[in-house]
């Protein structure tokens, strides 16, 4: 007479629930490295990891497509680092589609993954990382800025008249001489416009 807990695992030992554990742990790990600090996403991907190779070890998987899986995270873990402009995520959705269709022995009914699971994974799967990747060229497009640049844009409250004879503002922690061609009375909001050397130019707010 097997115990409850023998009874969980039992229902347990089916190529789906493992199928899903290596998605999650896919996913989990992807997110760690994309949003590090994040910690949640990480544990999750390693527990969901450890059941999945559990499994592995109980169900008959087939060993090509394991690798194949493994070769489409590794693939999906480089296109986040790289700038292949997703070449390397095609290639992955490639072969984890293919390592899902070779990954149990279809000859035994029993261990058979339907094709209900795998079409589906595999278009999320892809959809994640074309968005995780489209995200990471977006920034990269994005012109960097260093500096006093940083300070253009931010709004800022006179501490004095300012005017174009000059003024003075407090900003990122260190007081800045400033200027504007329109008078900008003590108190007021302005955003910094340009910076010139030790010096910024403001314009009033919304203008």
């Amino acid at each position: 007479r097997m115990s409850p807990a023998e009874r969980v695992f039992q229902k347990l030992w089916r190529p789906e629930v493992m199928f899903i554990l290596m998605l999650i742990a896919i996913y989990g790990i992807i997110g760690e490295l994309t949003t590090p600090g994040a910690i949640l996403p990480g544990v999750v991907g390693a527990i969901a990891l450890v059941l999945a190779l559990y499994l592995a070890a109980i169900l008959p998987v087939n060993v090509t497509g394991l690798v194949l899986i493994a070769l489409a995270l590794m693939l999906f873990i480089f296109d986040v680092y790289a700038t292949t402009h997703g070449v390397l995520t095609v290639g992955g959705v490639i072969a984890f589609l293919i390592g899902s269709l070779m990954l149990f022995n279809r000859a035994d009914p029993l261990f058979r993954l339907s094709l209900n699971y795998i079409i589906p994974a595999t278009l999320i799967t892809a959809a994640f990382f074309i968005f995780v990747i489209g995200k990471g060229l977006r920034a990269q497009l994005l012109p960097v800025k260093v500096g006093a640049e940083t300070l253009i844009g931010k709004t800022v409250t006179a501490l004095s008249p300012i005017d174009s004879h000059g003024g003075r503002i407090f900003v990122e922690g260190e007081y800045w001489n400033a200027v504007s061609d329109t008078s900008i009375e003590k108190g007021e909001q302005a955003e910094i416009a340009t910076v010139q050397g030790l010096t910024v130019k403001l314009k009033a707010k919304g203008k």
